[in-house]
């Protein structure tokens, strides 16, 4: 039996950057499983649009499609933006909707693999604190994710863990920083909880001026593009909803 197409949905940005990482993400999970097909369709600002990928699968025949979120939370994108999106498509298509990357231990590696190769080492972390840097929402759900994959966090040996937003939300990056120092950890760090470089991204990094360590972003890590395959491959075992429902 032919294997579904993995359809990645990014968001999208204005910002080249953001799409060039998005790519070298996909470049990274078509390695890992070379004989797996992986088509990446953008929301908005970048192409191909998810529908027209979407249409031009169709349109050569395929009938398998499973569409996987490059979303880190269950925000306004996974639960609106990208079910319209999906219940739009041709009606030929077969399509399950994996689930959205987080939370997931493997972002949490993804995290601490960025943070060592900022500098770090894991005999410091005893004595860092870390803000753990998101983009933010205004979904209840995702700002309580983003805590609870902090409070997980702190148990694994970090001076604190606190978490910050971008936008929406508060504290600020700045302000989590601020506060890590108050609180007496000899060091801070801030880790970006997010996919690829961008406006908020940029924020993240200038709320960080007082830091003494900055992350890059998730990007292309090797933890993450495992992750895009393990919600393939779940997805793949469940039945088929519809795609409004979501997964």
């Amino acid at each position: 039996m032919r294997r579904p197409v993995l359809v990645v949905i990014a968001h999208g940005s204005r910002d080249p950057r953001h799409a060039a990482t998005v790519r070298a993400l996909i470049r990274r999970v078509r390695a890992l499983r070379p004989g797996l097909r992986v088509e990446t369709g953008f929301l908005d600002f970048n192409l191909p649009s998810a529908a027209g990928v979407l249409e031009s699968l169709a349109a050569e025949g395929v009938r398998d499609v499973i569409a996987l979120p490059l979303l880190l939370t269950r925000a306004f994108h996974a639960k609106a933006d990208i079910p319209a999106v999906l219940a739009e498509a041709p009606a030929r298509l077969r399509v399950r909707r994996a689930e959205v990357l987080g939370p997931s231990p493997l972002l949490v590696s993804a995290l601490e693999r960025r943070l060592y190769e900022a500098g770090l080492t894991p005999a410091d972390k005893s004595s860092t604190g870390v803000v753990l840097a998101s983009a933010g929402s205004t979904d209840p759900e995702a700002i309580a994710v983003i805590a609870e994959i902090a409070r997980e966090w702190r148990h694994t040996g970090w001076c604190a863990v606190r978490p910050a937003f971008a936008s929406a939300s508060l504290p600020r990056t700045e302000d989590a920083v601020r506060e890590l120092r108050e609180l007496g950890c000899p060091r801070v760090a801030v880790a970006p909880y997010v996919l690829a470089p961008g406006f908020l991204p940029d924020r993240i990094a200038r709320g960080a001026a007082e830091a003494d360590v900055l992350a890059d972003v998730l990007g292309p890590a090797p933890e993450v593009a495992r992750l895009l395959l393990t919600r393939y491959d779940a997805a793949r075992l469940r039945e088929r909803v519809p795609a409004t429902l979501g997964a």
